[in-house]
């Protein structure tokens, strides 16, 4: 059943309200907005709370935090990374471990906010088809960033990645870095439907590999509830993770989405208006038969 832009979300509305079926796309934004309003506080006020950018910061001057991509490519490179460089890649990497590394995507990296629009661009003007690329598009691409950084010693990915490039254009209004976000929004909106994240970004191929064993996931635990208004597929950003836990009851499979590519963003809690979405914990892996029974016989 084919969803109508027009009417993406209606029910959801009408039914939760307004604020319940944009909660987690809207704490998502603050989470956005907030990390960069950290990074930006020093260079544009001189409030120091957090030093550095995504790539490597140290927080309240005792809290180091480091990309583990950007890390490995350095190592890759031959390049000696400090103790507090290796400390802050790790304590990233046991974050994303347990919460799941494409997390990173929905809540944190500022290219969402750019993919996000291209893409609901797209649904209102109607644009059908377009470009298809492989999904292992992205971990070649991944592949190459790290035998690029051993054969020449640089890492090269860095000097165009929009997720690094991003947050110093803002500070210093790089023209390049406004030139390849435009060209990211271009190429989702109008050549490849959720082309970069979905099918390019060796980013979150990167993060993507951290969330095999991760803790939180979303459940389709009411799945008996669901309508087959196929809006959860319309509105997530990789909607091949959801068929298993939603048409997964004849075969036995559990209702826990547990592809490394979830992005934890939430948007198919917000837009069913039957609940059958909630966030979980990865071994809860019973459907709740009391829930069902009591939202079967509700009016």
């Amino acid at each position: 059943m084919a969803v109508e832009v027009k009417k993406l979300g209606f029910d959801a509305i009408k039914t939760k309200g307004w604020l319940l079926a944009y909660k987690w796309l809207i704490l998502r934004r603050i989470s956005q907005l907030a990390i960069l309003v950290l990074f930006l506080l020093g260079p544009w006020f001189g409030i120091w709370i957090v030093k550095g950018n995504l790539v490597s910061s140290l927080t309240l001057d005792v809290l180091p935090l480091s990309d583990p991509y950007v890390v490995m490519q350095s190592l890759f490179a031959g390049h000696l990374m400090e103790v507090t460089a290796i400390t802050g890649a790790l304590i990233v990497v046991a974050f994303y471990l347990l919460f799941g590394g494409r997390i990173y995507c929905s809540w944190v990296c500022p290219v969402n906010v750019i993919t996000d629009a291209a893409s609901w661009l797209r649904y209102k003007l109607g644009i059908k088809g377009g470009t298809q690329l492989s999904r292992n598009t992205r971990y070649w691409i991944l592949a190459m960033t790290f035998v690029i950084a051993l054969v020449t010693g640089v890492m090269a990915w860095e000097s165009i990645n929009p997720v690094t490039i991003l947050p110093r254009a803002i500070i210093f209004g790089s023209v390049s870095a406004w030139i390849i976000a435009i060209a990211i929004f271009v190429f989702d909106a109008f050549v490849s439907q959720r082309g970069w994240c979905g099918h390019l970004c060796p980013v979150g191929a990167f993060y993507s590999l951290l969330t095999k064993f991760s803790l939180l996931r979303v459940n389709a635990y009411a799945r008996k509830k669901c309508d087959d208004c196929m809006e959860c597929f319309a509105i997530c950003p990789e909607p091949q993770v959801i068929t298993p836990a939603l048409r997964g009851e004849e075969k036995n499979i559990s209702s826990m989405i547990m592809s490394v590519n979830c992005t934890n963003c939430g948007r198919c809690i917000d837009i069913c208006s039957k609940d059958v979405f909630k966030f979980d914990h990865r071994f809860n892996k019973k459907i709740s038969i009391k829930v069902l029974h009591q939202r079967e016989v509700l009016p």
